[in-house]
């Protein structure tokens, strides 16, 4: 198990906001002066222009939704569609409404696991993996279990298997609920302030939701991740991990992403890179996607809450339509 530890250092704070009132207490006033040669005042000598860059430079930002008639995706409940390399939101459609994600949730679990775990690490199972949710996707875990995290990522990530984000969170936390505050705590440090998340796997609890402009935050964050890329990216994987005797057990996987298997096409000059579905009764069909457009451009597409599998990329390829 690889903990994540969190502590609060509050003595430097604490010296901070003593000088701060002290300063205040003595009557010291020096308003901002855009001139002044004093770098405390003045954002030009403090550094380099080019040094200097705001918290949401490198992100797209989405104050009001905004659609486009010839984008219109009634049967989904929200979508959004951002150029992450201009950084700017193209579509926009109740992406600060709180809604569940399905396994869209697994992207959070991923970066987390990427950010935290190496790939070489040996997970073993505890009897937590043995979820009997009805439906639930399960790649078949058993106490004792044991494969790397790079296998476990890819069960989670291609096939979507919930026993894999159990066998994941409690890798990295020790337990579900200890790996649920780190995804919260995560998730406000990349900006996804309208999330809150209660497992790794996104089967349905009334407290777990996020919005479609969270998700792209979270997104955007695994992209940095090589590894995140290549296996949302990947078509088949094999492998073979151990039972608790260290017998071998065979994973034959394929992704669950139709663009990626081929069972739907993007619209001409779109390239489709990979992705993430989730469904659930509550969630209904949902998908995040990474694609290129002919102009060089990377886009972040997300559909939540779509009616069904067929109206689900009905929707995802109307909103593609617009990448040039």
């Amino acid at each position: 198990m690889r903990c994540i530890s969190k502590s609060l250092k509050l003595t430097g704070t604490t010296v901070v906001i003593s000088i701060l009132l002290s300063a205040c207490s003595s009557g010291l006033q020096n308003p901002f002066d855009p001139d002044s040669t004093v770098s405390t005042f003045n954002i030009k000598n403090s550094g380099s222009a080019s040094d200097l860059k705001p918290f949401a430079a490198d992100i797209c930002v989405c104050d009001n939704d905004f659609e486009k008639m010839s984008l219109a995706i009634d049967e989904a409940d929200a979508g959004g569609l951002f150029d992450a390399t201009a950084a700017e939101t193209v579509y926009a459609k109740n992406v600060h409404k709180q809604l569940n994600p399905a396994s869209l949730t697994k992207v959070m679990t991923a970066y987390i696991a990427l950010k935290y775990g190496h790939l070489d690490d040996t997970l073993t199972a505890s009897s937590n993996v043995l979820i009997k949710e009805s439906g639930a996707q399960l790649l078949g875990l058993r106490e004792g279990d044991k494969m790397t995290l790079e296998q476990a990522l890819h069960c989670l990530l291609m096939y979507s298997a919930n026993d894999a984000g159990v066998l994941i969170a409690e890798y990295l936390s020790g337990s579900v609920d200890s790996f649920a505050a780190v995804m919260n705590d995560e998730a406000k440090k990349i900006g996804a302030t309208n999330t809150n998340f209660t497992n790794p796997h996104g089967l349905t609890d009334e407290a777990h939701y996020t919005t479609v402009y969270d998700l792209y935050l979270i997104f955007n964050a695994a992209m940095q991740y090589e590894e995140f890329r290549k296996i949302i990216n990947t078509t088949e994987y094999k492998s073979t991990y151990k039972d608790r005797e260290g017998n071998p057990k065979n994973i034959e996987i394929k992704t669950t992403n139709a663009y990626i298997n081929g069972d739907v096409k993007a619209p001409e000059g779109v390239s489709v890179i990979g992705g993430k579905t989730g469904t659930t009764k509550a969630a209904k069909s949902c998908l995040i996607l990474l694609s290129n457009g002919s102009n060089g451009h990377t886009y972040i597409s997300v559909i939540l809450g779509s009616t069904d599998h067929d109206s689900l990329y009905k929707n995802m390829t109307t909103l593609l339509t617009d990448i040039h």
